[in-house]
Parts: structure tokens; C-alpha cells; sequence
């Protein structure tokens, strides 16, 4: 029993495009109406009869010669409806990119002019009308593979972000973070932007420059080691300058080292060529009598204080 099946529709495809049914031209496929198995070239399987078209889809009804074992079971397979789905060979002829032939899922452009080239019996459709299509161009099997763009096919641009109601409602939802009114202007926004950007640079300063003069007065780095630490903290940030000022150890005080003192590096002994200037200072103001015995066992003889840090 013959059985009458679509061959292609305006549906969306497996390619993403659309092959519009009134610009398929059918009329060099009706002079040798060939049926191919899964697009197979070769020797045809059969002949297809009775195309017509009826609103958006092309019909037909395929007759297999049963010649061979595999047309016989493809034919018996035909008629119990294990088979049930025919496909395209379309050469694309135009396409276009048109918004109006655009619909819902289409990835690709509208294939707006094509030629039928051959119909086959297939086992498994790929759009809504359950139905494969294999495209040519040239003669030549067109490869189209999801997502990737093609010369002879590409991919559809989107536009939706250049839509003049998209922008407003972008820039709108801008203007209120900023906390203006919908009414202000680009300019008002680019203002309000760089006066963010010079209130967030002073605040990170401000944080730098505390975390550098708490280290200061810790006494984890010396006043002169300051302008560093500050512009370190600008360059990395200011959790990267705290992760270094955490992994230096305060500088032990002269007088950790008097009157049974220890500094936290164990039985260390005051010496005056291992204090920074800034300890030899507070030495002498703190034990001035330390400080001399200290500096003459040095040099071999007193200080004179108005010129005795060297």
C-alpha cells in the first residue's frame, strides 16, 4: 500500500535555518523523481510520485522497486510505518537574513530560493515536522555543524542588544544605580562614574595608609620603608600588603635586651652594630648610660651627642 509522507517544510531544521517551501523549485526533480536511502548516492532504491504541495509542505509518496534485499526490507519496512519519514536534498540557491523570515529558534539565515535534488527515505527526523534536510551548495554537500559559523550558511548576528528599547532599559537601570533620575544625561552618568572612582581610590588609599603606619608603629618596618609599603598596597592591593606585613616580625627594642629582657629571638645581646638608627636613638633617650657603654665599646671612646648616630 502506497503511503504518503512530507518531504519538507517551512519548519526550522537541524542546521538552524529555514527552508522556505514556495521557493523550492521542484521542477528538474519531477524529470527523474529518484528516492535514495539515508541520502546514499548510487543506485537509486525507487521513484518518488505524487508531489504536491498543500500551504507550507511538499508531499509525496515513495515507490520502492524491491529489486534487492535491502529495497525489499526497506519497502516492508515502509509500509509497516517502522519507516516513516522522507528528507530533502536541497541546493541552496539565495538565502536571507531578514527579520521578517526569522522565526522563533532559527540560528541560521532563511533559505529564501533552492532546487530539489533528490528525496530519501530516512530513519530519524530532526525538526517539528519530524523531518531531515541535507543542504548543497555547488553540487557539494553543505557541512554545518552547531554553533559554527559558514560562509555559504552563517550564523544569524544577534540583535537584540542593539534594539533602541534594550538601550533605554540598559541605561535606565544604570542611572538608578547611580542613583540618579531617569532623566539625566550620559554625561551626568560619566560625572557621577568618575566621582565613584575618586571616592573608592581614597578610601583604599586611606585603608593602605593605615595598615602601613599600624606596621610602622609595630615596628614591623622603619618610617623609611613606608612609601613602599603604600604604593605596594596601590599596585597589588591592600590584602596582598597585609599578607606581607603579617610575615614580617617586629624589630626587637633596646631595652628588650636590659634588665633580663629578652627579645623574641632567644639569647640575642644588645649590640650597637645590629641597631637601626631608629633603636640607637631611643637608647639614648631611654638609658642614656647604655647607650655610652655601649657606643664607646664600639668606637674605643665616649659619644659626643651632638653628632652620635654614626
Amino acid at each position: 500500500m502506497a503511503r504518503e509522507a512530507v518531504i519538507t517544510s517551512n519548519s526550522v531544521n537541524a542546521y538552524g535555518t529555514r527552508v522556505l517551501t514556495e521557493g523550492l523549485d521542484i521542477s528538474q526533480y519531477e524529470k527523474n523523481p529518484i528516492v535514495l536511502y539515508m541520502h546514499k548516492r548510487g543506485i537509486p532504491i525507487g521513484t518518488m510520485n505524487d508531489l504536491r504541495v498543500e500551504n507550507d509542505r511538499l508531499f509525496g509518496t515513495p515507490q520502492i522497486d524491491g529489486d534487492t534485499d535491502e529495497e525489499k526490507v526497506i519497502a516492508a519496512k515502509w509500509e509497516r510505518g517502522t519507516l516513516r519519514m522522507l528528507s530533502a536534498g536541497i541546493e541552496i540557491l539565495e538565502w536571507s537574513d531578514d527579520p521578517q523570515n526569522v522565526v522563533q529558534g532559527q540560528t541560521r539565515p532563511t533559505v529564501t530560493r533552492s532546487k530539489l535534488v533528490e528525496v530519501s527515505i530516512v530513519d530519524v527526523g530532526a525538526n517539528d515536522d519530524a523531518l531531515q534536510v541535507r543542504l548543497y551548495s555547488g553540487g557539494k554537500l553543505l557541512t554545518l555543524a552547531q554553533g559554527e559559523d559558514n560562509d555559504l550558511l552563517p550564523l544569524l548576528k544577534p540583535d537584540n542588544d542593539d534594539k533602541p528599547q534594550n538601550k533605554i532599559f540598559q541605561m535606565n537601570e544604570i542611572l538608578m544605580l547611580l542613583g540618579l533620575p531617569t532623566t539625566a544625561t550620559e554625561a551626568d552618568a560619566a560625572t557621577a562614574i568618575r566621582a565613584l572612582k575618586t571616592e573608592n581610590e581614597t578610601l583604599t588609599l586611606a585603608r593602605i595608609t593605615d595598615a602601613v603606619t599600624a606596621a610602622k608603629d609595630n615596628r614591623q618596618i622603619t618610617e623609611a620603608q613606608m612609601p613602599k609599603m603604600i604604593e605596594l598596597g596601590k599596585k597589588a592591593g591592600i590584602d596582598t600588603l597585609r599578607d606581607t606585613l603579617a610575615m614580617m616580625t617586629p624589630a626587637s627594642k633596646p631595652m628588650d635586651f636590659i634588665d633580663g629582657g629578652k627579645p623574641q629571638g632567644g639569647n640575642m645581646t644588645l649590640s650597637w652594630d645590629k641597631m637601626s638608627d631608629e633603636q640607637k636613638i631611643e637608647l639614648r633617650e631611654q638609658n642614656r648610660s647604655e647607650y655610652i657603654r655601649l657606643y664607646k665599646a664600639h668606637y674605643g671612646f665616649a659619644p659626643n651627642f651632638t653628632n652620635s648616630l654614626k
